[in-house]
Formats: structure tokens, C-alpha cells, sequence
């Protein structure tokens, strides 16, 4: 164990009873709230829909509780699995006290859902009485002792010891995936972070080149099965791989999502044919896939989707509109949701097809036979291009069904779910990263006042908070991966993930460019840019909205039965 390492663990050698312990007392404290909030929504003994909805604030409440309460169960868990390694060190140890204190103290006082709108223990039906009871000594130690002005200036300062260089502090991962992270570091210093500013600003394309790296890097294959030409690695390592990327460009982090999504429908609802002739295409980048999902006037609601799929022979056609389908101008295939039997309403008539098309340009974007659209224009998130598509008898092949069996198009999307919003989350880590690297950078580089910014508390206070919050979504993200891995049930936690990810992310990139000033707000300075990217992860693969009803309708089911 290293002089900092032992120093860290001996300080406080009470660190890991009293952290264990108040997860155990929040724990106690969401079971009360999940019955609370159940007897606000329950209607003739059943968890009422309708009544969840009328009930939103209490239930996306209960679904933010869950979240801190995992978030802080993980960081527990992470401290206690680098002290018996001999890796938790100072500034592990800095990040773990100031993230307990925070998080803790939002509990009691208020979570923010979002910038304007916090949830208190109130709002679930827990009294002050009932709130104060569960609010132990432990607690109040953390809270008085995590979140000092020592701490934080303290764990600014450990930070700067590793800018650019780390992801500041021992993620807790095993060696090999630290080793997959510096392989992608380097490229992306490399090939990615040097440009990442002018594709931006010019929404220009990833270059090709640049795509075809990460071919032969096994960006595309890295979750697909050895035989069928992947690297046959776990979400674990789809994390670090994305989160990496990400910090570069959320774009090229991004390329790999499509890739993600259209394997893991081939894999768990495709014929052996289709893995055969699909995965080994995917796993080498020779086809890019894109997804089809998303309608005009539909958003989250896909059981409410129009797009029609008539079968005409050996064909099926397809007819109807699409929006926010990214990347498609350069795809080969697209996974596309269709209703292929108008009798059955909402999620039953649907069916998920591979539909082959030729790449296209900007000149020509879909030069396809019953296929057009347009661009559509956006804040962040570039390197791709967003597109509204039409279809007008648009042919897939009758081998193209996925599966060949009609109406499990829904059933097979939801498989993959899991692994989007962990991929999601793993990006808004590196977003986050990205936010805090610059923020770090600028507050040292810029003098105001005859001082570097990074000497001024509340910048430097900043800058802590964006560490810990990042370490503490990262644990989380990591968890639902390793859950995943081991082959269980994690939509919750992997809900969770995105979630919280999301927030963080934000949060950071408005940080950082709170702390870059008026330059921040200049399109020259990469902050603009990062700032752009971060706000669309609280929007697509389910907006923070509708993750947290999904997360609360689990725990209702779930938690605090009496």
C-alpha cells in the first residue's frame, strides 16, 4: 500500500462503518417513501397509471431518492473495494467524504430533478418528524465533516497534480480495462480532440478515416461475440471505450451506439442466418448501422407509432415518416420499427426489420427508391447529422424481418434498453470529463485580479463538486454494467445511470463555462461545444422525464411492501 493510500485509510478508520451504516439508515428511509408514494397511486389496490401521472412530482421523486440511495451504496462499495486493494488514496478518499456530504445533505434538503425544480422528503409523504428520525449522528458527522472548505480546496488541488492525464482518481476498475482506456486515449489525442472543435463548428462529418481507426481498433465488434468476428467483451468494457471517446467528441463516442444497438437486436431476436450474415459485417465496420425508431408526432409514446410495413410478395414496403434518425445518410442498414398489422393497437402490431440502403452524400442523402428526407439543424451532438426520413413504399426483403416473426418488434427493442442507457450514461462521463478538464485548464491558465482563477473558492469549489459528482455517476454507471455482465436484471439500474449521468453532465459543462466567463460563451472555446453536447443527454434514450416514471413504476412494484 502506497504512503498516500495508507494515510487515506488510517485517518479516518471509522470512514467505512459510518458510510455503510447511513446507506443502511437511506435505505430504511426509501422504503418508507416507496410506501408513501404507493398509497398516493393506488387505486382499488392496484398501482393506478393515471394516478402516477397526476403524481408526478411525488413519483419522479421517489425515482431521484432511489437513485441517490444506489449512487451512494456504489460509492460505498467503491471505497471499500480500493481499501482492500491498497488503492484508495488521498484524493480517493477526498471524493468519497465530499460526495457522501453533498448527496447526503441533499436528501434531507432538497434533490434537484433539474435546475429549477427540487424534490424534497415532503413531497413523498414523509413528515419532518418521520424525515428527522431517519436522520442519524453518522450523517451529521458526514455532513459537517465531508463538505468543508479544507476538503475541497484539497481535492481541487490533488486534481491538479493529473490534468490531462487521468480521469482524477482510481476509477476502481481491473487492469485490463484501464489498459482498453489508454489505448483509446491516445487515438482520440491523436486523432479526435485536436478537430473535434472545427467538425463542430463547420457540422461537418466524422471523417471516414477516422471511422475505419476505430474499425480496426474493435469499436464496432467490442460486445459482439468471438464467432461472429467481435471482440466478445462485456458492457464494462463498452463503458470505458464510449466514456473515452466521448471526451474527445461525443460524436465519435457516439458512432459506436448504432453499432451497440443493432447487434444486440441481431443477437437476441435474429434467425442464426441473420447473426451469420449481419454480426461478422457489424463487428468490422464494412456496414454502419442506424436506428429507425422515432416518429413526428410520437416521441417516447412507440406504441403509438404509425409507419406502416405492408408485405407485397418477397418484400415488405414501408411507407410513413421518421424523425431524429442519426447517421442514416451513411449507413448501410437501418433497424426500423414498423406497425405490420394495423388491427393490433400499441405495441402488439409491430415488427422491427433490417432494412438495407445504399450510402449516401449531402448532395444526395438518400438516393434510394421510396426514400427521402432532410436535416435537421442542431445546437450539439454534430459529427453525425440528425435527419427527418420519409418513406414511400420503401422495399426490404422478406428475409429482412428480424427474427422472420411478426408483431415482437417492441419485445425485441426492449432487449437492447439496458445496454443503450448504460452506453448513454457511459457517454455522459466522458461529456462530464471533458467539461471538467476544460474548466480545470482555464481556471489555471487565466489571471483576473493578479491570480490564477483556480485560487478563488468558488472556482475552485467547482471544480471539487464536478469531481465527486463524477466519480459518484461513474460508480453507478460501472455497477449497471457489471450487472449486465453477470447475465442480471438491471433496467433500473441502468435507468438510474442514465439518469443521474445526464445531470452530472450538464451540470458540469455549465459549470465549466461559468467558470471560462465571457470566453465560454464564445464559439472559439471547446466549452461552447461540450456545453451543446451535454444538454441532449437528458433528452434521447429516454428523457429524464420518462426514465424517472419508468424507475418509479419499479420501485412501487418493488420496494417498501409492507
Amino acid at each position: 500500500m502506497s504512503t498516500a493510500a495508507m494515510t487515506a485509510a488510517e485517518s479516518q478508520p471509522n470512514l467505512s462503518e459510518r458510510t455503510s451504516a447511513v446507506v443502511g439508515e437511506l435505505d430504511r428511509l426509501l422504503d418508507l417513501a416507496a410506501q408513501r408514494v404507493r398509497e398516493q397511486v393506488t387505486v382499488d389496490g392496484r398501482i393506478s397509471s393515471s394516478r402516477m401521472e397526476e403524481e408526478q412530482r411525488a413519483t419522479h421523486g421517489l425515482a431521484w431518492l432511489a437513485t441517490y440511495v444506489e449512487a451512494l451504496r456504489q460509492l460505498d462499495a467503491y471505497a471499500q473495494r480500493l481499501k482492500d486493494e491498497g488503492r484508495y488514496g488521498d484524493l480517493e478518499d477526498k471524493i468519497v467524504r465530499l460526495g457522501f456530504a453533498e448527496y447526503t445533505a441533499q436528501i434531507f434538503g432538497g434533490i434537484p430533478m433539474n435546475q429549477g425544480e427540487f424534490v424534497r422528503l415532503s413531497d413523498l409523504g414523509i413528515s419532518n418528524e418521520e424525515a428527522q428520525s431517519h436522520r442519524t449522528a453518522d450523517m451529521d458527522e458526514l455532513i459537517a465533516a465531508g463538505n468543508t472548505t479544507e476538503i475541497r480546496a484539497s481535492l481541487t488541488e490533488l486534481i491538479r497534480h493529473q490534468a490531462g492525464h487521468s480521469t482524477f482518481g482510481d476509477c476502481g476498475l481491473e487492469e485490463t480495462y484501464e489498459q482498453i482506456r489508454d489505448e483509446m486515449r491516445k487515438f482520440a489525442e491523436d486523432n479526435v480532440t485536436p478537430h473535434a472543435h472545427e467538425w463542430h463548428l463547420k457540422n461537418d462529418y466524422i471523417p471516414m478515416d477516422v471511422v475505419e481507426q476505430m474499425s480496426e481498433l474493435g469499436v464496432f465488434g467490442l460486445t459482439i461475440p468471438e464467432e461472429y468476428g467481435g471482440l466478445g467483451l462485456g458492457k464494462e468494457s463498452m463503458c470505458v471505450v464510449s466514456e473515452e471517446l466521448s471526451r474527445a467528441y461525443i460524436g465519435v463516442g457516439s458512432l459506436g451506439t448504432r453499432s451497440e444497438i443493432a447487434a444486440e437486436l441481431i443477437l437476441c431476436g435474429g434467425t442464426d442466418e441473420q447473426k451469420a450474415h449481419w454480426l461478422p459485417k457489424i463487428a468490422s465496420g464494412e456496414i454502419l448501422p442506424t436506428a429507425v425508431f422515432t416518429e413526428p408526432n410520437t416521441g417516447s409514446d412507440l406504441a403509438s407509432l404509425k409507419t406502416r410495413a405492408v408485405k407485397d410478395g418477397d418484400t415488405w414496403k414501408i411507407s410513413g415518416n421518421k424523425t431524429w434518425i442519426t447517421h442514416p445518410v451513411r449507413a448501410d442498414i437501418m433497424t426500423l420499427l414498423a406497425r405490420t398489422n394495423p388491427d393490433e393497437p400499441g405495441y402488439k402490431g409491430l415488427s422491427m426489420f433490417i432494412a438495407e440502403k445504399p450510402r449516401g452524400s449531402d448532395e444526395d442523402p438518400f438516393p434510394a427508391e421510396g426514400m427521402s428526407g432532410g436535416e435537421i439543424e442542431v445546437l450539439g451532438y454534430r459529427g453525425m447529422k440528425e435527419y427527418e426520413i420519409a418513406f414511400d413504399g420503401f422495399e426490404v426483403k422478406s428475409d429482412n424481418l428480424l427474427g422472420q416473426v411478426e408483431g415482437e418488434g417492441f419485445k425485441q427493442l426492449m432487449q437492447t434498453f439496458e445496454g443503450a442507457r448504460i452506453q448513454t450514461a457511459a457517454r455522459a462521463l466522458g461529456v462530464a470529463q471533458a467539461a471538467l478538464d476544460l474548466g480545470l485548464r482555464y481556471a489555471e491558465e487565466r489571471i483576473q485580479f493578479g491570480k490564477a482563477l483556480i485560487n478563488f473558492p468558488r472556482v475552485s469549489d467547482k471544480l471539487a463538486l464536478m469531481t465527486a459528482e463524477l466519480m459518484i455517476a461513474r460508480q453507478l454507471t460501472y455497477f449497471s454494467s457489471w450487472q449486465k455482465d453477470s447475465g442480471k436484471r438491471c433496467d433500473l439500474e441502468a435507468g438510474m445511470a442514465k439518469l443521474l449521468g445526464a445531470r452530472v453532465a450538464w451540470a458540469a459543462a455549465d459549470n465549466a463555462l461559468q467558470i471560462h466567463g465571457g470566453n465560454g460563451f464564445a464559439l472559439e472555446y471547446a466549452i461552447s461545444r461540450v456545453l451543446c453536447d451535454a444538454r441532449i443527454l437528458n433528452i434521447f434514450e429516454g428523457a429524464a422525464e420518462i426514465q424517472a416514471q419508468v424507475i418509479a413504476r419499479r420501485l412501487l412494484e418493488t420496494r417498501g411492501n409492507a
